[in-house]
C-alpha cells in the first residue's frame, strides 16, 4: 500500500488541552518545517548561483573582449604599416619611372 501524504497546512498540529502531540503529529509538523525551510534555501541557492553566474560570465566576456580588442589593433597596425609600404614603394617606383637617367 502507498503511504498517504501529511497535509502540508501551515497551521501546526493542535494537540488536545492537557496532552502531549502525538508522534504522528510532530513528524507531520518536522516534515512541513524541513519543506518550508529547504524551499527556503531553494530559493536563496537559486538567486546566488544566478548572481555567481552572471559574475563569471561578465569577467569572462570582458576577457573575451579585451583579448578581440587587442587582436584587432594589431591586425589594422599590421594592415596599415602594409597600406603605407605599399604607398610608398609605388611612389618610389614613380619617381624611379620619371627621373631621366644619365
Amino acid at each position: 500500500p502507498t503511504p498517504t501524504p501529511a497535509p502540508t497546512s501551515s497551521a501546526a498540529p493542535q494537540a488536545a488541552p492537557g496532552t502531549a502531540p502525538a508522534d504522528a503529529e510532530w513528524s507531520a509538523l518536522q516534515r512541513r518545517v524541513a519543506e518550508r525551510v529547504l524551499q527556503s534555501l531553494a530559493e536563496r541557492v537559486d538567486f546566488v548561483l544566478e548572481q555567481r553566474v552572471r559574475d563569471s560570465l561578465a569577467a569572462v566576456i570582458q576577457t573575451a573582449v579585451g583579448t578581440l580588442a587587442a587582436e584587432l589593433q594589431r591586425g589594422l597596425h599590421q594592415t596599415l604599416d602594409e597600406m603605407v609600404a605599399r604607398a610608398v614603394a609605388q611612389e618610389i617606383a614613380k619617381l624611379r619611372a620619371q627621373t631621366p637617367r644619365t
